[in-house]
Order: C-alpha cells, then structure tokens, then sequence
C-alpha cells in the first residue's frame, strides 16, 4: 500500500506533544498504524520531546501534589465491553485504535442513516470539541456539496474518492480548511469507508443537506 497524502507536520508534531484533541488524536493514531513514513516522524518528534524535558530544571512541587492528581483521576466501577474476535487469520480493515473505538471491525458496525445511501457512525462527539465519525459513501456517488467553517481531515480506510483532480485511497488524508468548497464523489467497485474529523459544521450549499444537518450534527 503506497500513501500519497500525510497529515500536515504540525499535526504529526502536536500528536507527538499530546497536545491534539481527541478527535484529531484518533484520526493521527490511525494513520501512522497504517503509514510508516508518518509513524518515523512522530518517533523522532517524540524523541526530540523527551530529550527537552531531560534537559529541563526540575519545579518543586507542593507535598500534596501526588494526592491531588489521583483525587481528579475518575475510575469507572463499569467493566469493559467485551469486544467480538475476528475470525481466525481475518485482517482488520479498521486498525486499533479505531477498532476500539468503533467497537468491531466493519462487519459488525451498526451503521446509521445519512441519506442517499449513505451512513455514518459518531465516534468523538463532545460539545464545543473536534468530532470525529465514520462514513461509508456508496461506490460512484458523491457526498453533497460543502464548505468548511473550520477544519476538515477526512481519512480512507477502505475504497477510494475522487476531489478537485487528486484521488485518496486507503491511508491518504485529505485536509480541508475554510478556504475550501467541493464535492468529493467514491470511486466505483467498492463502498468508501473514511474517518472524517471536524472542529466547525460544515456549510452545505443544497437545501435537503442544510434542512438535515442539525438532525445529523455534521
């Protein structure tokens, strides 16, 4: 698998410094599992990052500063969901950790309804916050029309889509801005599968898209 289309370095960088929000976290770490151009890049970001921090003067800190930190940490009393197997010697199509957070491999996704024969499954969602959510457009359509009040990265996992001349395929990362309008369309053969992440709505020009977008939280 060749990738032609990266996360912008100062996203590889922040990701590096922990300094991404969840959304955006999750759409890097699915990357670099897939691409190891990007991967090489965040060790050496990391690297150069542990040896600031060895360098640095150590800050007294307060006796109780231990005590404080685990009084904040929430410790949930739920067990954790039992995830399905995949079936023996089955490659996942949704590497870890986005499996985790879908919850299955594509087979077993509860998707929802978009219309026009698309889906969508939230994943990230907090309000005020970049979200994140996967989208499955059927194979030779197009997604409606739309601007960006923010940013938009939207990565393939499975399939192909086509946008203002350039083609994104499995591990390539589309970036949007504001500066952006356009109307990707999947390829034929095969169902597009992306993980899309938004930190704005978007500005969707037909009137059907605008009427659903506050039902749909796109």
């Amino acid at each position: 698998m060749t990738i032609h289309h990266h996360p912008d370095e100062e996203i590889l960088v922040r990701y590096a410094a922990g300094e991404l929000a969840e959304a955006l976290s999750l759409l890097v770490a699915t990357h670099i599992a897939m691409c190891p151009a990007c991967r090489s890049k965040v060790r050496a970001a990391e690297a150069i990052g542990g040896a600031l921090v060895q360098d640095a003067s150590p800050v007294a800190m307060s006796a109780d500063a231990l005590d404080s930190v685990l009084a904040r940490v929430e410790v949930s009393a739920e067990p954790e969901p039992v995830k399905a197997p995949l079936p023996s010697g089955a490659r996942p199509i949704l590497p870890e950790p986005l499996r985790s957070y879908a919850g299955s491999d594509l087979d077993g996704l509860d998707w929802r309804r978009l219309g026009r024969g698309a889906y969508h499954i939230p994943l990230v969602a907090d309000r005020g916050a970049p979200t994140a959510r996967l989208l499955r457009i059927p194979a030779g359509r197009p997604v409606p029309e739309h601007g960006h009040n923010g940013l938009e990265l939207t990565m393939v996992l499975q399939g192909s889509f086509v946008d203002g001349g350039e083609r994104f395929a499995a591990g390539d990362v589309e970036t949007a801005d504001a500066d952006l309008e356009h109307q990707p369309v999947a390829e034929p053969g095969q169902d597009c599968i992306c993980l899309a992440v938004t930190d704005a709505p978007l500005r969707f020009r037909g009137p059907i898209a605008r009427l659903a977008q506050p039902f749909i939280g796109i």
